[in-house]
């Protein structure tokens, strides 16, 4: 409405003045000493140059053309928060290693020298003024383990010494014995369905699962944060590109401007408000630069490695194309593909499996531990003879033929296995009250129920989050639709006044105001395009879809 009132106000002052003269009225105005032109007509100021093109920190003509895909990957591969991520993966798989250490065979081997010299006062201990002294040179080497299956446990020794005496009465002198034991024990009850040790395994291993799932959640986080940077890069930059335009638009209309106030055909004011308008859009052209600096430096922190990478100093010039497929999918399909695909909730799938586990051990502990023990022992024997093993009467000797000799007599009589010893036994035990076992085993089921709880909670919050995307998605494609619609009515709109001033039914101040809203236009196009590809973004972020789109790979 002011728009058109000021188009004809002037056409009606002059009606006014003729009329008004026609009648022998000349109207008169009340001069005053002071009075000054509004605007002198030799008012002029130099043209300033275009804003320089250059920005902060790089150096033109070095541009790193950078397609979305190549800023994903250069973010997957040098991002700190994926290293910190895959360095947990790590951790977890380290875990499980010393985890299965437990069943690890464990070799152990005692070596030890003694003399020990016992006071003896009869004559029927050997003694030799009145003591028998013994020197023991003793070896023995075992193994022990766990076994995966049932919760065995097994157990084998082997021992050997070389034994001397100053006993008169002994038959070998020096003797050397040995054994070989082997020992298994087996529970019937407790710990043999579920122990400690594969408690553990099957945890680490579930560890090792949630650390996948929490690395694909990081990862699906650093897509989509570099996604959003890399739009807003490309509305930075063309948002300089279109002031940069509008600016040169505002000076060839200066230039337009002065050839008509050379003729006679427009009023030097116009000048000035030309110059006036070239100073605003030179002011949009700086913001719009520091803008894209901004734009451009949120997306180096998040592809570049460290402050010294070389590209830090390259300006980055977006290659691909702004125009992304919108994609077409209904409300229930999207919460079907969320809840199959989040992360999230398989994290929190993989913590109640652990909870399970946790349930069966302490409810396994809850019963008696009742352990068949069997243990097999062979035993060999070898040594000097002694005049003492020989019968004073008969003249023989008391000794087995098979125990005189040395130390491999000895492993020859225990290899041969002559002198078995078998045993088996029932080993119970039960705490009475059993109130460890049954809290422990209470607190599974309380940390179940809050499991199952967050659970709910996460999937409504999945929900909500596919919900607000979607509406986000159908949204802003709408509003482009509008605002593309808005720009090209701007396009014509201006067109057409610009037309009308250089026929004379116009004004300058018309022609500005239609190139402003088509500065605005231009831009609500551009925040548009750039707010629907972050929403493509963020609904596969939403749907678990986004590593899928990009052909994202997380490995193990």
């Amino acid at each position: 409405m002011n728009k058109l009132l000021l188009r004809y106000i002037a056409p009606l002052g002059a009606a006014i003045f003729l009329f008004s003269a026609a009648n022998g009225q000349t109207p008169k105005a009340t001069p005053t000493p002071d009075d000054k032109p509004p605007v002198q007509p030799t008012f002029s100021v130099p043209l300033r140059p275009l804003p320089d093109a250059s920005r902060i920190g790089v150096e033109a003509g070095t541009e790193l053309s950078l397609t979305l895909d190549e800023a994903i990957e250069m973010a997957l591969r040098n991002n700190n928060d994926i290293g910190v991520s895959r360095a947990g993966t790590k951790t977890s798989n380290l875990d499980l290693l010393g985890v299965k250490g437990a069943y690890d065979p464990l070799i152990a081997s005692t070596n030890f020298y003694e003399s020990v010299s016992v006071p003896t006062a009869s004559a029927i201990g050997g003694a030799v003024n009145g003591s028998v002294t013994t020197t023991r040179a003793s070896n023995s080497v075992s193994i022990d383990g766990l076994v995966p299956l049932a919760g065995g446990s097994y157990s084998a020794t082997f021992s050997s010494s070389r034994n001397t005496t100053s006993n008169t009465n002994s038959f070998l002198n020096p003797q050397f014995p040995s054994s070989l034991n082997f020992s298994y024990t087996q529970p019937l009850r407790r710990n043999r369905s579920i122990d400690a040790p594969r408690r553990n395994l099957l945890i680490a291993k579930k560890n090792i699962e949630i650390s996948e799932v929490q690395l694909q959640t990081e990862a699906m986080n650093v897509v989509n944060s570099v996604e959003q940077a890399y739009w807003d890069l490309v509305y930075a930059l063309r948002s300089v590109e279109v002031q940069t335009d509008t600016l040169k638009q505002a000076r060839a209309q200066l230039e337009s401007n002065s050839r008509m106030v050379e003729k006679g055909v427009l009023a030097p004011i116009e000048i000035v408000a030309a110059r006036a308008q070239i100073a605003t859009f030179e002011q949009n052209v700086y913001d719009a630069q520091e803008a894209a600096t901004r734009a451009e430096n949120a997306l180096k922190t998040l592809i570049l490695a460290e402050r010294s990478a070389p590209e830090w100093g390259r300006p980055i010039t977006p290659v691909t194309s702004a125009s992304v497929a919108v994609p077409q999918i209904g409300l229930e399909i999207a919460k079907i593909e969320a809840f199959r695909k989040r992360p999230e909730i398989a994290e929190l799938a993989i913590r109640q499996e652990q909870n399970l586990i946790d349930q069966r051990f302490y409810k396994n502990q809850k019963k008696m531990q009742i352990d068949l023990v069997g243990s097999y022992t062979s035993q060999g024997l070898g040594g000097t003879e002694t005049p003492a093993a020989i019968n004073p009467i008969t003249g023989v000797s008391r000794v087995p033929r098979n125990l005189v000799g040395g130390y491999f007599t000895s492993l020859k009589n225990l290899l041969g296995q002559e002198y078995p010893t078998y045993r088996a036994s029932v080993i119970f035990s039960f705490p009475v009250g059993g109130r460890t076992a049954k809290a422990n085993y209470g607190k599974t089921l309380v940390a179940a129920d809050s499991l199952e709880k967050q659970r709910a909670a996460r999937e409504q919050s999945v929900e909500a989050e596919v919900r607000n995307a979607l509406q986000a998605l159908r949204s802003t494609e709408a509003r482009l639709n509008a605002a593309t619609a808005a720009r090209e009515a701007a396009e014509e709109l201006y067109n057409s006044e610009e037309r009308l001033f250089r026929g004379g039914t116009s004004t300058f101040y018309l022609v500005s105001q239609r190139l402003q809203d088509l500065v605005v236009a231009r831009g609500r196009e551009l925040a548009a395009r750039t707010d629907l590809n972050k929403a493509i973004a963020g609904f596969n972020r939403a749907t678990g879809t986004i590593l899928e789109v990009h052909n994202v790979s997380v490995t193990k």
